[in-house]
Order: structure tokens, then sequence, then C-alpha cells
């Protein structure tokens, strides 16, 4: 009976219960990988959307890195809620692939995943997957009337702060709605300076950041959260005010050639930075527990 008991819980055990997962992964194969192909080739090509290679590398990853408990024995499975997500995921599958919807066609692989996974081990490995499954939403393209909507006021907001910044330091500068002319140069804050696109990949980076680092004080946890968005449009503000720099001291070639790119990228290392000095900031206002703990020894 010992003995029994012990190959049943025992590695060997474990990585066979995860060798039976081999034909839902070549099943989620098959049906996502033209999807990726599609993604590779168009969408992620572009920079508003660039941040979706590392969405599903990490995703990816995560789940990696919880599969063992792919392995374990489920305590209960729940068809009755997993059966209806896994269909409403193919249909959404399948209007998106035929009807070129990215919006259905990338966002199904949620509830596809969600389903599968309640279906076979049941809530606590949902539970589980719980961050994997909702940072794909970061993969999934905005839908157009969120962009239309949101994307005028954040132009004319950046636009309108910029104009002050550069006028409080001399600069000759002024502004028609979201046209800034400075010197001799005239430059339009287009839809992809509104800084949309670089919130939502920056939020991701966030919400991953504190997934990764656990921390325990709640408060800390939902301040930084509260402060990605803002954090995302001070960078995007830098970014703009930056370019506008670069085009009146080198000119409308250097402004619109490499350190255009450049300043895509300095965008995202200023955001992130910012977020991880606002982190030790309330580091010293909000410790986690190990290290009051820690600090109550010595």
């Amino acid at each position: 009976m010992t003995t029994l008991a012990n190959n049943a819980g025992s590695p060997r055990r474990g990585m066979e219960s995860i060798g039976l997962w081999w034909p839902v992964v070549i099943g989620a194969l098959a049906l996502y990988l033209p999807t990726y192909y599609d993604l590779a080739h168009g969408l992620w090509d572009t920079e508003e959307y660039a941040h979706g290679p590392i969405v599903l590398i990490v995703t990816l990853y995560l789940i990696w890195s919880k599969r063992k408990e792919l392995g374990e024995q489920p305590e209960k499975t729940s068809p009755l809620l997993g059966w209806p997500l896994l269909v409403v995921g193919l249909v959404m599958y399948s209007v998106g692939r035929s009807q070129d919807i990215l919006l259905f066609e990338v966002g199904s692989q949620i509830p596809v995943m969600l389903g599968v996974l309640l279906i076979t081990l049941g809530a606590r490995a949902a539970k589980t997957f719980w961050f994997p499954l909702f940072f794909l939403l970061f993969m999934v393209p905005l839908p157009g009337f969120i962009i239309d909507t949101v994307t005028n006021p954040l132009k004319n907001q950046i636009s309108v702060i910029t104009e002050h910044v550069l006028y409080f330091f001399d600069y000759p500068i002024a502004r028609s709605g979201v046209v800034l002319s400075v010197g001799p140069y005239q430059l339009l804050v287009a839809d992809a300076c509104s800084g949309l696109h670089s919130m939502f990949s920056l939020s991701a980076m966030g919400l991953l950041y504190l997934y990764l680092m656990q921390h325990t004080s709640r408060l800390r946890n939902v301040l930084l959260i509260a402060a990605i968005l803002p954090i995302a449009f001070v960078a995007n503000v830098v970014r703009v005010i930056v370019l506008v720099l670069i085009t009146y001291h080198m000119g409308d070639e250097a402004g619109q050639g490499f350190l255009h790119g450049m300043a895509g990228i300095m965008l995202f290392i200023v955001g992130l930075l910012f977020l991880f000095l606002l982190d030790s900031v309330l580091g010293y206002f909000l410790p986690d527990r190990a290290t009051n703990e820690a600090k109550a020894k010595t």
C-alpha cells in the first residue's frame, strides 16, 4: 500500500500527468499558430502593438513556471462552467478568424484556455493560472471606439502641456489645436503620439512587475496600480517634449528619423523607472511583512 501511494505522488507520475496535456497543446497550436503568424506579419510590426510578442512570451513563461499544477489530480472539476466558456471561445475564434476581427480572434484565447482548465482541473487550477490568463488581455487589440474616444483628448492635453513647459523655458513655441510651431518647424501631434498605446503596454509591464514582486501591502499595490496610467501619461509628455527639442535644435530629419524611434524606447524606460522609483519610496512607508519581521528581529 505504501509503495502504491508513493508512486502516485512521485515526480514521474506528475510528469506522466503533464504528458496528457499534449493533445490540448497540439489543438491550441493548430488554432492559434496561424493567428500568431498573421500578427507577426501585421499588427506586431507597428509601434503601437510591438508589445504583443512580449506579452505572449511572458504568458508562456508564466504558464511553464506553474506546470506542476497541471500534473496534479483535480479535487473537483467544473464542466458546467467550463464547457460554455470553451464553446463561447471557439465561436469567438471562428467568427474572428473568418471575418478578420482580431478583437474576437485574439481575445478568444482567454475563454478557450479558461474553459479547458475548468473542465480538466477545476476552479483551483483556474485560480492558480488567473494572472497568465488576465495578462493575455494586453495582447488583444484595442477596440476602435475606445481609440477614437480617447485619442483626441489625450493629444490635446499633451499639446497644451508641451507648449506650456517649453514656453516656460523661453522656447519660441506656439500651438494651434494639436499642431505645435517651434522656430521654423511645425509638428503635428499625431494619433501615435497620444500615448494611448504606450499606456496600454506600460500598464501590462507595470502589472507584471507587481505580480512578480508579490508585495504584501494591499495599499502599496493599490497605489502603484493607480499610478501606472499617470506615469505613462507623464512619460509620453516627456517623449513629445524631447522630440520637439530634437527637431528645434537638430532639424526635421533628426526629429522624424532614428531619434524618433529612440524616443519611443526612452518613453518605455522612463515610465518603468518612474514606477520603480515610486515603489521604492512607498517601500519606506508601506514595507512588506517580511521586511517588518526582519527589522523586528534586529
